[in-house]
């Protein structure tokens, strides 16, 4: 054993010896003693002396005062720096499913956006023209695309307002045929 640590084990062997002799004082007796040595003495004889690690707050010298202060890396950043590095998540909404954007209005949003019928014709009688133009196969093949893909929406832009006109004239017989006093035919889905 090298001297320090028959230093420290005497010591261990001193300090239980004192708190076998310590359990057998009453409490009055006790509080005489702390009273009498002071208590940091006290509490060095019975715990022995506690290695506190002074937490000096080191103060870092730069060479200008408008530089950043260097942190060590092994130390915990404190709260404030966290808070103030966070950046709120931005939270996307959808307007077709938010209820602050308001319902949804068919008749009204096809009133609003009638006009896109009327550039997509436009669109499609342009790029006939270009198709009959032009010569690179290519080209002819995207604007065949795109011709194909305009008609197709405007035809069913057209199918679909054939159905709400055939709804409309069902809806206007059955409260004219209410109106004459004869009972309303409902007719069912299948037909």
């Amino acid at each position: 054993m090298s001297d320090e640590e028959e230093s420290l084990f005497t010591e261990n062997k001193a300090r239980e010896q004192i708190r076998e002799e310590l359990k057998h004082m009453s409490f009055e007796n006790l509080q005489k003693l702390k009273e009498k040595l002071g208590t940091k003495v006290y509490n060095e004889t019975l715990f022995g002396k506690k290695n506190k690690k002074k937490t000096e707050k080191i103060k870092f010298k730069r060479e200008n005062k408008n530089r950043p202060r260097e942190i060590s890396a092994k130390k915990p950043i404190p709260i404030k720096y966290e808070e103030m590095t966070r950046v709120k998540e931005i939270i996307s909404r959808d307007p077709r499913f938010d209820s602050l954007c308001g319902t949804f209005n068919e008749k009204a949003f096809k009133n609003s956006y009638a006009f896109i019928n009327k550039l997509r014709e436009n669109d499609l009688k342009t790029l006939q023209k270009e198709l009959k133009e032009t010569t690179d196969l290519k080209a002819i093949k995207k604007i065949k695309y795109l011709i194909q893909r305009l008609e197709n929406q405007l035809r069913e832009e057209r199918k679909k307002k054939e159905k709400e006109e055939k709804k409309w004239l069902e809806k206007k017989e059955l409260l004219e045929s209410v109106k004459r006093g004869e009972k309303p035919v409902f007719k069912k889905k299948c037909n």
